[in-house]
């Protein structure tokens, strides 16, 4: 049964799963031009956040000012992950998507109406609360701060909620605009939300004390929320033929979405219990660990934003419009984590290696400057390296999750992240805090057990996730022999990219600081601006990487060769 898609007024048929598996020239699955336009609006985004990161480095290092930031920006955050993206992702997206597969529209405007009045209420509510109880998150979820650190932290909190409540809305624009296939303007559209943070530090950080910089910076986090909830309402308008926001309506597809929304919200609630507990014990290590432990995150989870997020983004909702027999519904579903995981597979693998190997580089290509020099880089890359243990699993977990929301089983999803984060809390806890002291070394590097510790836990739910979805639709996603492939193609690469990294220390010498650093002297990062050394060594790896997977026959390598071929010869 196929159904229909609406852009506007006019209808048109929304077209069968089509598969490409060797990467060939040919019609593409719908999943696989959406990733390519979440991927890309991501990445723009991401690139601009690199830049804002880049300027808070700068101007606020790994200072009292930046433990406070990093605590005045999470704790809202974590809100607005909990009843924002995820959420509607996991409950009104599939039946949002499933509406409009089935071909009724006009039953799809009525719901999207419903869950937006009822959502604006909640959002009045969160704001309301996270104004008025600031010192009780931030005494809560970061309880290593104190003093001058924690009263910065809770007069920022109180500044960042509002902008996290038009956060939580844009997150509604999104639902719309994917099941909508588009895909690309509700991931780009945070792109305003970093320039409008950018502006503010390039205008007034300058010459500033750090909290004064953190507040310039939270007060352009509000500014950015409204122009990104701003750019896509008119074209949400626009999809939605008739629009009328209500509370009262309760029919049997918002129940459905509510029904959902509770283990959802629940589901994803333990794992931002997994975050809080990270913080938590990185606060209690020292405020360095705290805000380092801000800056891996961001680099750790751009591969999962930009191929995790994206690939699980755009494939959520074709699985919840596979309609038809149970054979062809088990097919399509499949056939579409297959596909994921490949695409995956492809570009995080490469990841985790250039994380484990050239972490350093990559820290200092994309934050080394001003405050945090060149021994900040080699701290964050320890922290780098216990990301690397569960990188993959991470993402793959977020396609397999989206596979079971768009069959509407949003408690298995909850089950296994609740294991996943008692796991990481008891290693966190259990290891983090004790074991570098008792190994005689700095307390510091326990933040490294931390990020170890959360990825054996994102192992543990990927595969539970895995298991119990193969019982269900039979063996799926990324084959073994295509990963065994990968991981050689990848530390291939890295042997020339450590090959470089080194000839630049023999002819530069060794980064002022390094060598004072636990285990400095171990593969040191050259006296460079990080940004060349970045240059010089991460763009071989990348290109070292596809050559080896093109001469291995790697599909997904073939196909983007192809169309790079095909598109010059134009």
């Amino acid at each position: 049964m196929l159904g229909s898609e609406r852009s506007g007024n006019v209808r048109r048929p929304v077209s069968d799963l089509s598969q490409t598996p060797d990467g060939a020239e040919g019609p593409q699955p719908p999943g696989s031009r959406g990733a390519v336009l979440v991927g890309l609006g991501i990445g723009l985004s991401r690139i601009l956040g690199l830049v804002r990161e880049r300027l808070l480095a700068h101007y606020l290092g790994n200072s009292l000012g930046a433990a406070a930031f990093r605590a005045g920006q999470r704790i809202p955050n974590y809100l607005q992950n909990l009843f924002g993206e995820g959420v509607l992702s996991g409950s009104f997206i599939p039946v949002y998507a499933g509406l409009l597969g089935k071909g009724d529209p006009e039953e799809a405007d009525r719901l999207a109406g419903a869950i937006f009045g009822l959502l604006s209420v909640a959002v009045a509510l969160l704001v309301a609360a996270g104004v008025l109880g600031a010192s009780l998150f931030v005494d809560v979820l970061t309880p290593g701060l104190g003093g001058e650190t924690r009263d910065l932290a809770v007069a920022l909190v109180r500044i960042a909620f509002p902008g996290t409540g038009l956060l939580v809305l844009s997150a509604w624009c999104l639902g719309i605009l994917n099941s909508h296939r588009k895909f690309f303007l509700s991931y780009a559209a945070p792109v305003l939300w970093n320039l409008a943070i950018i502006a503010g530090l390039l205008l007034y950080g300058r010459g500033r004390d750090p909290g004064s910089v953190a507040a310039v910076a939270t007060w352009g986090g509000v500014a950015g929320s409204a122009l990104q909830l701003g750019i896509q309402v008119p074209t949400v308008m626009k999809l939605l033929g008739r629009f009328l926001p209500t509370v009262r309506r309760l029919d049997e597809h918002v129940i459905q979405v509510l029904r959902s929304f509770g283990p959802v919200v629940i589901g994803r609630g333990v794992v931002q219990i997994s975050a809080f507990v990270d913080g938590a014990v990185a606060t209690l290590i020292s405020d360095r660990a705290y805000s380092a432990i801000s800056y891996a995150q961001l680099l750790y989870l751009l591969p999962v934003s930009l191929f995790g997020m994206a690939v699980s983004a755009a494939e959520l909702p074709e699985m919840s419009r596979a309609v038809g027999a149970s054979e062809q519904v088990e097919h399509k579903l499949r056939t579409r984590l297959d596909q994921g995981a490949r695409r995956i597979a492809f570009f995080v693998v490469p990841s985790v290696v250039a994380f484990a190997v050239l972490g350093d580089v990559v820290g200092g290509t994309v934050l080394q400057t001003g405050r945090f020099g060149p021994s900040e880089t080699r701290y964050l890359w320890y922290l780098l390296v216990g990301s690397t243990v569960g990188l993959l699993a991470a993402t793959l977990a977020r396609l397999y999750a989206s596979a079971f929301y768009a069959v509407k089983d949003t408690k298995t999803p909850l089950k296994f992240a609740a294991t996943r984060v008692a796991l990481g809390a008891a290693l966190s806890f259990g290891f983090a805090l004790w074991v570098p002291e008792a190994l005689g070394l700095p307390k510091d590097l326990g933040a490294a057990i931390i990020t170890a510790a959360s990825g054996l836990a994102a192992w543990v739910e990927f595969l539970l996730l895995k298991r119990k979805f193969s019982v269900r639709i039979g063996p799926a996603g990324a084959p073994g022999k295509l990963i065994l492939k990968l991981w050689a193609a990848s530390l291939g690469a890295a042997l020339v990219g450590v090959a470089v990294k080194w000839g630049l220390t023999q002819h530069f010498g060794v980064a002022k600081g390094v060598l004072t650093q636990w285990g400095g002297s171990f593969l040191p990062a050259p006296a460079m601006n990080g940004i060349a050394v970045g240059l010089c060594v991460l763009i071989p790896y990348g290109i070292v990487y596809f050559a080896n997977t093109y001469a291995l026959r790697i599909p997904e390598a073939l196909g983007i060769a192809r169309r790079v071929i095909g598109r010059s010869s134009r």
